[in-house]
């Protein structure tokens, strides 16, 4: 249930993303497009993690190296909760406007925002990492 639910949010944010509106001209990104930059970065790897799972699941056993695949494994898949509750909980917090029309945000909403840069770019490197170490792991297995 979880997993259908985390699916549904991913597709309303993707779909929503994908229908912005044209931007009113700016010096630079703002911290918003700035955070929404990142999650469009790293939402595209999901297939990859999910692809991974895979593999790494079909090689997990109790032998020390069947436990290196489940602990690869194991942290895909963290890493892809946490990118469903990052954005469940990003979605909690702001609208759609302030999201993709740049409207202005509350004292308490730019505070909030400042969190969540924090935590996007923690979550990029959660993923990226846990794909490296499984990619690798991978590679490894395959060379011997």
């Amino acid at each position: 249930m979880k997993t259908i639910l985390s699916i549904c949010i991913s597709t309303i944010i993707l779909i929503t993303l994908s229908c912005k509106q044209e931007k009113k001209a700016s010096d630079g990104p703002s911290q918003m497009e700035q955070v929404m930059a990142v999650h469009d970065e790293v939402m595209p790897k999901m297939g990859t993690i999910g692809k991974l799972v895979g593999e790494l699941k079909t090689k997990v056993d109790t032998t020390e190296t069947g436990q290196q695949y489940a602990t690869a494994m194991k942290d895909l898949q963290d890493a892809h909760a946490s990118m469903m509750d990052w954005m469940q909980n990003f979605g909690n917090r702001f609208d759609h406007e302030e999201i993709l029309q740049g409207k202005e945000l509350s004292e308490q909403k730019q505070q909030w925002l400042d969190e969540e840069e924090e935590k996007v770019n923690a979550l990029k490197s959660q993923i990226n990492g846990s794909i490296e170490r499984a990619e690798a792991l991978l590679a490894k297995d395959s060379v011997q």
